[in-house]
């Protein structure tokens, strides 16, 4: 039998018969690696771990660790959960829409109506059952016109098979359960050990609102039962930390269906927003940048000229200004390359660092509008560097240790990913390519550890993405790097050189928290409401036992105002410790309360975040102490 090479990402090889299928590699391998083993990527491509290797190839073996195998793993519980409804809706006409892996989880969605939460219960038992059955997953290619005779009474899979080139589609089998699916799979249901069938939405075919309403059913899946039982936990915690809820509770923002999706900020949710702005500006000085403000409304032109058109038009809003085709901006980019323009630039001027804070819009489907995070109106900390060829990693190594001042100030921890060329880029593959191999040498001489991430990089240029991690665990993508050596071409934007001659300079854009109103929501959520003192809403609450304490209050409240502290005063004739827990509710950092006592020591006692009571404190000391922390922005306060 032939022998073939086979290449591991570590750069070692092995000599196998040819033919040898991904399975056997595994196995040979290790028996961990077999038993772990989903799928495969032979030479770039996914593929099912039945697949066979005919001739020398670079191979990956992919398991629930990696990003593909936790996307085979869900694809292939939506097909378990497909057959389950089918089962159990036997002789019932069931259109099969569409159904795909997510962030978290999968979902798949069917023509059938008035399910109940009861349903899933029913489902998911007959899910188990399907596991047990340990049914053999395969996959071969068919006849498109066998596809269209299996699904002739479905139109949307008949829809599907319109959508597929060539004269053949993909089918997988499992048991008595066909479906088309590119795949790949996981090679039988027994791999599917752990499930939850989450929620039922309803969702339009293909996402237009003019198609019928279908039901879709959400759920998660790992192949041990201890993940399965961690991620309900930590569904439970973060129901706890819902930035929405805590929002309502602490009065910091609104949404009104009069502007759907897009947030209303109250006086306490506007001040962090402005709290973050500004901690975010007094860095960019440091660093020497410009602050520039841009319209929101552009010339459609413009946009044709930087590729939005092209690569972001449905996510645009449009208008009209003297009859003439405009859009209001869903990116600050090409505003940043006016101001560029308007005068000549020499070498000795560069890098210039164009911050701006704009309010950018996107349309966004209402399906997928989520509180802060998922919005179509917010602020993009933005910043555009115009820069020289040589200057690039000295100012990507600088936005490297501007992210970890600024993360590091929130206690965040994060991973990075290198992302690539997409599919759908613009520009002269060779700027590619070095653009990519410029940011991979900041990230190596850093010793920065990142993942790469091929082929999801922005349409003008790769990019570095940060993922920060919150308190109980989850990641969050905030900052980004992206080098562009396409937009100055575009723009055919100059500077003069030492020779005397006009040079293309590069763009870096740069977000650091991402969009202001989504960094806010990962914070609520981080912090669970709990903000330290420096960013916290409402920094102080004074309560009083009683009407005849309220002028000793009332003098306290005068001072700490006068020293810029947030504080409010509660005189209700209500009792202590309802006032108290209407205060933690709010979590307000520190509560104050007045009694005789503290009136006859000119004290006050305060109870900390952690519901401890100090007393006898001085106001004076109490005082330097709050502006001390504030000043170096510490993430507890010591009374």
């Amino acid at each position: 039998m032939p022998k073939i090479k086979i290449t591991l990402p570590d750069g070692s090889s092995k000599r196998v018969e040819k033919g040898v299928t991904a399975a056997e590699i595994a196995s040979s391998i290790g028996k961990r690696l077999a038993q772990d083993a989903l799928a495969i990527e032979i030479n770039g491509k996914l593929t099912d771990l039945s697949a066979k290797i005919d001739n020398d190839s670079k191979i990956r073996i992919i398991t629930y660790k990696d990003k593909e195998g936790k996307g085979v793993f869900w694809h292939s519980a939506s097909h378990l959960m497909t057959q389950a409804v089918l089962r159990l809706f036997k002789g019932q006409n069931i259109g099969l829409g569409v159904g795909m892996p997510i962030d978290i989880g999968y979902y798949q969605d069917y023509d059938i109506k008035n399910l109940t939460e009861d349903d899933l219960k029913k489902i998911e038992k007959e899910m188990e059952k399907i596991v047990q059955e340990h049914l053999k997953i395969s996959q071969k290619n068919i006849a498109k016109k066998e596809a269209y005779a299996f699904y002739k009474k479905d139109p949307y899979k008949t829809q599907f098979i319109n959508e597929v080139q060539g004269n053949k589609v993909s089918m997988y089998t499992q048991g008595e359960f066909n479906n088309l699916c590119k795949g790949p799979h996981v090679p039988n249901t027994s791999y599917i050990k752990a499930f939850k069938l989450t929620k039922i939405a309803g969702a339009y075919w293909k996402g237009d609102s003019k198609n019928k309403m279908l039901t879709r059913i959400y759920g998660v899946a790992f192949p041990e039962k201890k993940q399965l039982k961690d991620y309900l936990e930590l569904i439970k915690e973060a129901e706890k930390r819902d930035h929405r809820r805590i929002g309502q509770a602490m009065d910091l923002f609104s949404f009104h269906e009069e502007a759907p999706g897009m947030p209303f900020f109250h006086d306490k949710g506007q001040f962090i927003w402005q709290t973050l702005v500004d901690y975010t500006v007094e860095l960019m000085k440091k660093r020497g940048y410009e602050i520039n403000m841009t319209p929101m409304i552009l010339s459609k032109n413009l946009w044709v000229q930087s590729g939005h058109w092209d690569h972001f038009k449905d996510n645009m809003y449009f208008t009209k200004i003297d009859d003439k085709e405009s859009a209001v901006k869903p990116m600050n980019c090409p505003g940043n390359i006016l101001i560029y323009k308007t005068k000549s630039h020499s070498y000795r001027e560069l890098p210039i660092k164009a911050g701006e804070f704009g309010l950018v819009h996107r349309h966004e489907l209402s399906g997928v509008l989520a509180g802060l995070f998922r919005v179509r109106c917010f602020t993009q900390d933005d910043a555009h560097i115009f820069c020289t060829e040589e200057q690039i990693e000295e100012q990507v190594k600088e936005l490297l240790d501007f992210v970890d001042e600024l993360y590091g100030t929130f206690g965040f921890d994060y991973n990075l990913e290198l992302s690539t060329k997409p599919e759908k880029a613009m520009g002269d593959p060779n700027l590619w390519k070095l653009a990519e191999e410029k940011l991979g040498s900041v990230l190596d001489k850093s010793k920065k550890k990142y993942k790469l991430n091929e082929g999801d990089g922005a349409f003008y240029g790769p990019k570095i993405d940060f993922h920060v991690k919150d308190a109980i665990g989850r990641t969050w993508q905030c900052a980004t790097i992206q080098l562009d050596f396409q937009m100055p071409e575009k723009f055919d934007l100059t500077y003069e050189g030492k020779d005397g001659r006009k040079h293309r300079p590069v763009m870096l854009h740069r977000t650091i928290l991402g969009a202001v109103e989504r960094f806010m929501g990962i914070l609520i959520e981080h912090y669970a409401g709990k903000f330290p003192l420096w960013i916290a809403p409402e920094q102080v609450r004074i309560i009083t036992v009683s009407d005849k304490f309220n002028k000793y209050a009332d003098k306290i409240m005068d001072e700490l105002k006068l020293q810029g502290i947030r504080v409010e005063l509660d005189k209700r004739t209500e009792s202590i410790p309802r006032k108290v827990r209407e205060a933690q509710i709010q979590h307000v950092p520190l509560i104050l309360t007045v009694g005789e006592k503290e009136v006859k020591n000119n004290t006050v006692a305060v109870r900390t975040l952690d519901n401890k009571v100090h007393f006898n404190i001085k106001i004076t000391d109490l005082i330097k102490k709050i502006l001390k922390n504030i000043e170096n922005k510490k993430e507890k306060f010591s009374v």
